[in-house]
């Protein structure tokens, strides 16, 4: 049918609309009954409609959303994990991540004969492990220089902060990249406007320490990589990494450095469970979903089993699948900017960035980002977010199907077990409190193995 039938009806306002919902209530207050109030301190209403914007959304004109597959492998032996990396990218994988490279590992061995884009996660961050990288084809491979990030998940510097920022310094220099991990932000159970608004600080120190150190080529060439984790709120997190680049982009302007960034986005651990544990195939594909849609340049998927089990052949390639059948079987790639114009969550992005950018001005205000993790600002606010969570996830306001709600109560675990599962706390010297990376379900997970 080519004739079109919209014409024939006439408009109907937002306002129109609200009077019908307000019929239809029988005397039920609107924003008391329909508005959910989230603990971002958004308010989401139950319709969104074009004459509430000022101006109409744009839409970009970029062709079809470009991602890629990625592969996360540990290193214990440069060999191995090298013909690891060989076998993920004969099947599918377009983006490998290397993790806990030491001093010792030989980075040439390590990338020998590997096609495509590496990322290196080191657990050290020396002038060796800089030297080492920058010998191999450096338009390929990029490192985690983030001495920030890893002060906060670790408490600690790598060296100590002298030694730490002059190697930071030296690869910005030798690779022309900033790494930025804001991933154990989600995963301790920070909000939605505080992981926009921490990832913004965070990567402003860093700003402000080479501002005056790089050239202006340097700057307008420079390429920013956030690290961040998707949670299970569909649409928040769609319009959470749309924030992010709005943010950035404000941020990068202010300085003269490049105003597009890359992201590259895991599924968050926080969701994850033991117990029915193949339900984390279906968290990760809407959370590796949403990360598409928010326009992810890079999805690294997290196996079913990693909470528990060592790597297993099945459950890397599961995770691996999950993203290509996204990409080659429902064409999530092909689509041009699929959430663009969509009015919730177009509102949802504005809202997200606006209250993002005020939090991130306080802290600004308040000595900046490295101060306030001295002094634990950061971490106290984090702990209070996720304790919010933690009480509804025990009231059951928050379900994780199979865990606190629809119990599977003949699910053994305790036999399968390879690793520890839950958080342990390591009596160590820091210099400042560590973000601690916690799931909701640990607590009840405890109980139900000491009852097995």
């Amino acid at each position: 049918m080519s004739k079109p039938l919209f014409k024939d009806f006439n408009a109907v306002s937002s306002k129109e609309w609200k009077q019908k919902i307000q019929v239809d209530l029988k005397g039920a207050d609107y924003n008391d009954t329909l508005i959910w109030k989230t603990d971002d301190g958004i308010d989401v209403k139950p319709f969104y409609h074009a004459d509430e914007f000022n101006d109409l959304p744009e839409l970009s004109n970029s062709k079809a959303t470009e991602w890629e597959v990625a592969q996360a492998i540990d290193v214990t032996d440069a060999k191995v994990a090298n013909k690891t990396a060989k076998e993920a990218i004969k099947n599918g994988a377009e983006y490998i991540i290397f993790n806990s490279l030491t001093s010792e590992t030989l980075i040439k061995d390590l990338v020998a004969d590997i096609d495509v884009p590496i990322h290196i996660n080191p657990s050290s961050f020396s002038a060796k492990v800089i030297g080492d990288t920058s010998r191999v084809d450096a338009s390929k491979v990029t490192i985690n220089n983030d001495i920030i990030g890893h002060l906060g998940k670790t408490g600690n510097w790598y060296s100590n902060l002298k030694e730490d920022h002059t190697n930071f310094e030296n690869s910005v220099t030798t690779f022309n990249q900033i790494y930025v991990d804001a991933s154990h932000y989600q995963n301790a159970g920070a909000n939605n406007i505080q992981q926009l608004a921490y990832a913004i600080a965070h990567v402003n120190e860093y700003l402000n320490h080479l501002d005056s150190k790089l050239t202006e080529d340097k700057k307008e060439t420079l390429t920013v990589t956030f690290n961040v984790a998707v949670g299970s709120n569909y649409f928040f997190e769609i319009a959470k990494l749309s924030a992010l680049r709005i943010l950035w982009t404000t941020l990068a302007d202010t300085y003269g450095f490049n105003k597009d960034c890359r992201i590259l986005a895991t599924p968050s651990k926080r969701n994850k469970t033991i117990y029915d544990y193949n339900v984390n195939m279906l968290r990760t594909t809407t959370e590796c979903m949403s990360a598409i849609l928010g326009g992810a340049n890079v999805v690294c998927n997290l196996p079913y089993n990693q909470l528990f089990q060592n790597p297993t052949a099945f459950g890397e390639r599961i995770s691996r699948n999950q993203l290509l059948v996204l990409k080659k079987e429902s064409y999530f790639d092909a689509v041009n900017n699929p959430s663009d114009g969509a009015y919730y969550i177009e509102k949802l992005t504005e809202q997200l960035a606006e209250k993002a950018l005020g939090l991130f001005k306080n802290i600004e205000a308040n000595g900046g980002f490295l101060s306030q993790l001295k002094d634990s600002t950061i971490q106290r606010k984090i702990k209070e977010s996720a304790a919010k969570e933690q009480d509804a996830f025990d009231k059951g306001e928050v379900v994780l199907l199979g865990t606190n709600k629809h119990p599977n109560t003949l699910d053994k675990m305790k036999s399968v077990l390879e690793k520890e599962p839950f958080l342990k706390i390591e009596k160590r010297k820091t210099l400042i409190e560590p973000i601690i990376e916690r799931r909701l379900a640990e607590k009840l997970e405890i109980e139900r193995l000491k009852d097995e």
